[in-house]
């Protein structure tokens, strides 16, 4: 069955190849080569747009929500942290951007750096220990109402955004900009 954590887990191998192409630029700097800001221009748009806006609107809007209703039973909640992560995520993402606007190579790798390493633990957790207790947890019905939601939010609220930040996810990973 189709699931919302297998549609999440799926999306977060697209956020990981951005990650690891952030990582890619960020050395380059460390080696002494210029900031490419139309690298980071592309990547801080994915990141605030697919990762933040597409990917967590089902995280935060749809599953989290369902996790926290009384009749759900987890033996502990993660949520909370999973939240606060988000945050910091978007913290690190304004380094990059002030870092940028302010044409500061080190602000920028302390924002990639931070971001990249936060984001490969941030989706461990979530692909191997929140998704399998959630999916251990809710009932098909719910399953199924929460597998709703998402499409719809994929073809209405966000519509046409897959498509084109999977593109850019690939151009980042393989070319840089």
């Amino acid at each position: 069955m189709e699931t919302i954590t297998k549609i999440l887990i799926e999306e977060h191998k697209h956020i990981l190849k951005v990650v690891i192409a952030l990582k890619k630029e960020s050395k380059k700097i460390k080696s002494g080569e210029k900031v490419n800001p139309k690298f980071f221009e592309k990547a801080i748009d994915f990141i605030k747009n697919y990762a933040d806006k597409y990917h967590h609107a089902k995280e935060e809007e749809i599953l989290f929500i369902e996790l926290k209703k009384d009749d759900v039973q987890m033996h502990c909640n993660p949520m909370d942290q999973m939240l606060y992560e988000h945050e910091q995520g978007r913290d690190y993402v304004k380094m990059m951007v002030e870092g940028l606007k302010s044409n500061n190579p080190d602000l920028i790798m302390e924002g990639a750096d931070g971001y990249s390493t936060l984001l490969e633990e941030h989706i461990f957790k979530e692909d191997n220990i929140l998704y399998p207790m959630a999916d251990d947890v809710l009932t098909e019905k719910a399953q199924k109402m929460m597998l709703k939601q998402a499409q719809d939010v994929a073809e209405h609220k966000y519509k046409g955004a897959s498509e084109k930040y999977l593109k850019l996810a690939e151009e980042l990973n393989k070319n840089g900009a």
